[in-house]
């Protein structure tokens, strides 16, 4: 009876696996990632600088891809540079394509942005196919950071890189003692020759 249901699911799992092989082996398989970073520009005003990479993870071309990103309220923002949507006539299996745009804003507070749409049309299917990317984590735009103080970056920077430069301070320091003649040696052994 336990020998059956080993088997039993042996056969399950190499079934399942080769159904998702196939699955994700065939077609056109979408990822999108979104990047969002602030940067501050003067007082009063916040640079937001978003690039969406596409990438086709598929076996088969994809066409006809657009993106949008609107999700961009403009009574917040303020386009600076580029524009919300892109679109490509073709995005070949294992390639990529990226998108960027800067905005402004002079409205203090906490935006929550959405994912951007992609679409796009499959050999096989006649209806527009839809992929999002990756939600973006809050936005604290205009929001005050306290300065970093130079006692906690010198502890950052030590914890980051203090094991290396004790490494290399003792491999420098090994170097020397042994390419260094010793001052000390030679007298001795010049008066045991006596």
């Amino acid at each position: 009876m336990a020998n059956l249901r080993i088997s039993t699911l042996c056969l399950f799992f190499l079934l399942s696996a080769s159904t998702l092989g196939s699955c994700l082996g065939d077609g056109v398989f979408i990822v999108a990632h979104k990047k969002v970073s602030l940067n501050k520009l003067r007082s009063g005003m916040e640079r937001v600088s978003v690039t969406i990479d596409i990438y086709n993870r598929g076996s088969e071309t994809a066409y006809d891809v657009s993106l949008t990103d609107d999700s961009w309220p403009h009574h917040i923002f303020d386009i600076a540079k580029g524009n919300f949507s892109k679109s490509w006539e073709s995005l070949d299996a294992g390639s990529a394509v990226s998108h960027s745009f800067d905005l402004v804003s002079q409205v203090k507070g906490i935006f929550n942005g959405e994912s951007a749409i992609i679409k796009f049309r499959v050999p096989t299917k006649a209806a527009l196919q839809v992929a999002f990317s990756n939600p973006m984590l809050p936005l604290d735009i205009l929001a005050d950071r306290p300065a970093e103080k130079k006692i906690d970056l010198a502890k950052r920077l030590l914890t980051k890189y203090g094991s290396l430069v004790t490494m290399i301070s003792v491999v420098v320091t090994f170097v020397y003692l042994v390419a260094t003649p010793s001052k000390s040696g030679g007298a001795k052994s010049g008066k045991k020759r006596r």
